[in-house]
């Protein structure tokens, strides 16, 4: 049986893993994984990007990624039977843009497989770094670019999100403007996942519309670009963008450098896509009704949608879904770092935490509070600040409570935009084994919440992609229930209930929660 590729750039490494797509054992076979700056640390990256002395600017080096690209996939090619190999695709950190001049076509056919690709690629960079996720540079173009297109509403009606300073037209908006030379001189402007795939096919590979649409830029309902936003954002731009086909377009086949350099086969590179949409492949999300809950740094819900509907509000994102469709996702800046200041505020151990959550009363007698202990991104605070209401600052249980109650109200709210009646919640991320918090969460959305083990979902989506894409590449529509079977599914033992008892309760706290809330955010603005 054929063998498929799914690789992971994220901010910090590159991960890699092969999954052997046999109907009866169905499986990842093998799994690696590179940290940028231990491997490859001539670069001089902290966690993946450069040292900066502003701390709004990010950028990462490309060759970076292409050098551990190729580190990457020397390991592969020796512990697989590389024959096998049938198809690649990847998933990358969403946003980042890498420009290239005119000389990039040739050098991408004609790289020397005796030598590192990094090194190679300096000449064809008409901007020597990427500015990527991270960097919050950009607000005067964002500003400039939603007033060019009629208002933040409008642009979030037609590419799924406002502006937002860490999306990709603003900062192309910000090269032309400080650098209009090296604009001139940029044939093709790459997604961090387009430059990667170029790099794989020996060619300028397009865009898939999961990764597009996290520019500002894309047309939800054309799934193109939109002429508008094109022109607020640079003159010319179309020209120098990939074009965006469906996800599940073959791309290329890996070029003559990756079979000279690692003895690898031609495999068929499938167009690559962003983190986030892969790893709705990768979380098994392919029908309405389900969404994954990641409880990490940030917490984040997300799930699939028939329909693009943007969020009123403009802090949730609709991104294109590499099944069809659309993807739905809101972030919550106050994630794992806010239940552990409430931990270490009252010297709780997490197993202390979960006991005291599990052992105090839902609605927690009516005793809540906003969870604000750093600026927010939804709802959006400038001015952080906890606010408490019923609540005593020093009774440990019941803030222990309250905190999780808040953050599992807040993305209950937070998600309506969707429009999705969520029946089934998939949790992932390191507070995802604390079945106390799942109780609540349950108990919140009256879902079943099951715990999700799988390990990076966004490079098992990415694997799961080049199944797909081969099977359709060869004349068979796989539906993508049997993809992602066996393998991006949760723990079936895992579930977890809604108590009906609870949900009573929270279907009162939640429209309390909700005013508490509106309240505190009209405070803030009329002070500011």
């Amino acid at each position: 049986m054929p063998l498929y590729l799914g690789l992971d750039s994220s901010t910090q490494s590159l991960t890699a893993i092969v999954i052997d797509a046999d109907a009866d054992r169905r499986a990842i076979v093998y799994e690696t994984s590179l940290k940028f700056d231990e491997a490859l640390p001539r670069y001089g990256t902290r966690h993946g990007v450069l040292p900066r002395t502003d701390p709004a600017v990010a950028v990462s080096p490309p060759q970076m990624w292409a050098d551990a690209l190729d580190l990457v996939l020397g390991r592969v090619a020796a512990h697989i039977d590389v024959s096998r190999l049938a198809a690649i695709s990847g998933s990358a950190q969403q946003h980042g843009s890498v420009y290239l001049n005119a000389d990039a076509a040739s050098v991408l056919a004609r790289l020397d497989p005796a030598r590192e690709p990094g090194d190679q690629l300096t000449r064809v960079l008409s901007r020597p770094f990427a500015p990527i996720w991270m960097d919050s540079s950009t607000s005067a173009e964002c500003a400039e670019i939603e007033a060019a297109v009629g208002g933040a509403a409008a642009l979030a009606r037609r590419t799924g999100s406002r502006a937002f300073e860490r999306f990709t037209g603003p900062q192309i908006r910000k090269f032309f403007k400080h650098d209009a030379e090296g604009y001139a001189a940029t044939e093709r402007i790459h997604l961090v996942s387009s430059f990667l795939a170029s790099l794989l096919a020996g060619e300028h590979a397009p865009l898939d519309p999961g990764d597009a649409s996290g520019m500002n830029l894309m047309d939800l309902g054309s799934l193109g670009w939109w002429p508008a936003a094109l022109d607020a954002t640079a003159p010319d731009l179309f020209r120098r963008l990939p074009a965006v086909v469906p996800s599940w377009t073959v791309a290329g086949h890996l070029s003559s450098y990756w079979q000279t350099r690692h003895r690898l086969p031609p495999a068929k590179v499938v167009v690559w896509s962003g983190d986030n949409p892969c790893s709705l492949v990768g979380t098994g999300l392919v029908r309405e009704g389900l969404v994954a809950i990641s409880l990490g740094t940030s917490d984040t819900i997300f799930g699939w949608m028939r329909a693009p509907r943007a969020d009123p509000t403009s802090t949730g994102h609709v991104f294109a879904a590499p099944i069809g469709g659309y993807m739905g996702m809101t972030v919550f800046k106050n994630g794992s770092l806010a239940r552990e200041q409430v931990r270490d505020m009252f010297g709780l151990t997490w197993s202390g935490f979960s006991r005291i959550l599990a052992s105090t009363v839902p609605g927690n007698g009516g005793g809540m509070l906003l969870p604000w202990f750093e600026p927010e991104i939804t709802p959006p605070v400038l001015r952080p600040g906890v606010r408490r209401l019923g609540l005593a600052a020093n009774d440990g249980p019941a803030n222990v409570r309250a905190i999780v109650e808040a953050q599992m109200i807040a993305m209950a709210l937070h998600s309506r935009w969707m429009g999705v009646d969520i029946r089934t919640i998939y949790a992932t991320g390191g507070a995802s084994a604390n079945r106390a918090i799942l109780q609540v969460m349950a108990d919140v959305f009256d879902a079943d919440v099951y715990q999700f083990e799988a390990g990076n979902a966004a490079c098992v989506g990415a694997a799961l992609r080049a199944f797909h894409a081969d099977a359709a590449s060869s004349g068979h529509d796989l539906a993508w229930e049997d993809v992602v079977r066996r393998i991006a599914e949760p723990v079936a033992s895992s579930r977890v209930q809604p108590d009906r008892a609870a949900r009573a309760v929270y279907e009162d706290l939640i429209g309390r929660y909700a005013a508490f809330e509106a309240e505190a955010l009209a405070a803030s603005a009329s002070s500011s």
